[in-house]
């Protein structure tokens, strides 16, 4: 009777695993203990701010790529990095830093100028159609340090943006996971410079050959925090108006999957403001963007790992995993 019962049993949990669909064998191995691990690390003080071009950001970028590998994702290109330099005036004449061929040269024909050198990231699971392109994308840069300040003066971006590299970590994971070939090519893209003026992103859709063959971003910026401690569920779900679909997926993945989230659905004609989406946008490439808002630490040294609404973290990358799945598998949207 034992030996049946557990026979019983085994059956049982095979068809369970059986019964699971690809997309469902992925979906299970996203959670909270991996999302706080990597936004604790990103976050920590050795880091210094991750600040673009400078020690903490390499640090970080070499933390990712680790990642990446252990994950057997292969880079996008010869290796994960896609280096760029960017070019901004002396200091006091300072106005942004550019990246665009044309700025760059005028900047450059000043006799004293100042030069950063940076990095993205980039990996991809190649698709049957290989040459057919969705990217989901996150900056993994922040705001470095202030040693005038009296205090704290590491801007550790827990939030902004160690929140978001988290979340593309997790669906790169789930994707290898997921065990099947995508119809479409995935990149996973973590952009440096995003908060000296969106410019590792600017940098990609400038300079990638196939730029008109992606069909779909979807960028995380701050997607940890609550603006509004009574609505710890709130998320904004900006997408190109264009896409109406695009709404409809996460309405029901909400209720197909019980995910714990209130979105504020904001279709948008040309999602062109706010973080790395506008550098897609530009192209006419469909958006999705998720975001949960500013709150009160927001670009403050106190943005730190303690204060993120990890269930939240983990659901939204979960929608967005889903999400990404039909940009990379739907034959039209």
């Amino acid at each position: 009777m034992k030996a049946t019962c557990l026979l019983v049993l085994f059956l049982s949990m095979s068809a369970a695993i059986q019964a699971q669909t690809p997309k469902e064998q992925g979906l299970k191995v996203i959670n909270q203990t991996t999302a706080e691990a990597h936004i604790a690390f990103l976050a920590s003080d050795e880091l210094e701010g991750r600040e673009a071009g400078f020690h903490g950001g390499r640090i970080a970028a070499e933390y990712i790529v680790s990642c990446l590998k252990q994950m057997n994702i292969s880079p996008l290109g010869a290796c994960y990095y896609q280096p760029f330099e960017a070019y901004n005036r002396e200091r006091q004449r300072r106005e942004r830093f550019q990246v665009d061929r044309d700025s760059v040269l005028v900047i450059k024909a000043e006799k004293v100028h100042q030069k950063l050198d940076m990095r993205n990231i980039l990996a991809k699971i190649e698709g049957k159609r290989k040459n057919e392109y969705v990217i989901i994308g996150a900056h993994y840069d922040h705001l470095g340090i202030d040693p005038m300040l009296d205090g704290d003066q590491i801007y550790n971006g827990a939030d902004d943006n160690a929140s978001g590299v988290s979340a593309v970590l997790q669906i790169a994971h789930a994707f290898v996971m997921s065990g099947v070939q995508p119809e479409r090519t995935v990149i996973f893209a973590l952009w440096d410079g995003e908060e000296k003026g969106l410019l590792g992103s600017r940098f990609f859709t400038q300079n990638f050959p196939e730029i008109m063959q992606v069909k779909g971003y979807l960028n995380f910026d701050m997607i940890g925090r609550n603006s509004n401690e009574s609505n710890p569920t709130h998320v904004v779900y900006f997408y190109t108006e264009a896409h109406p679909v695009f709404g409809d997926w996460l309405k029901n993945d909400i209720a197909n999957y019980k995910l714990n989230l209130t979105p504020n659905y904001r279709p948008w004609d040309k999602p062109i403001g706010g973080s790395d989406n506008a550098s897609f946008a530009r192209f006419d490439i469909p958006v999705i963007w998720y975001h949960t808002d500013a709150h009160p630490d927001y670009h403050l040294p106190s943005d730190h790992t303690d204060k993120i609404n990890l269930e939240k973290v983990v659901d939204i990358t979960k929608a967005a995993y889903l999400n990404l799945w039909n940009l990379a598998n739907e034959p039209t949207y």
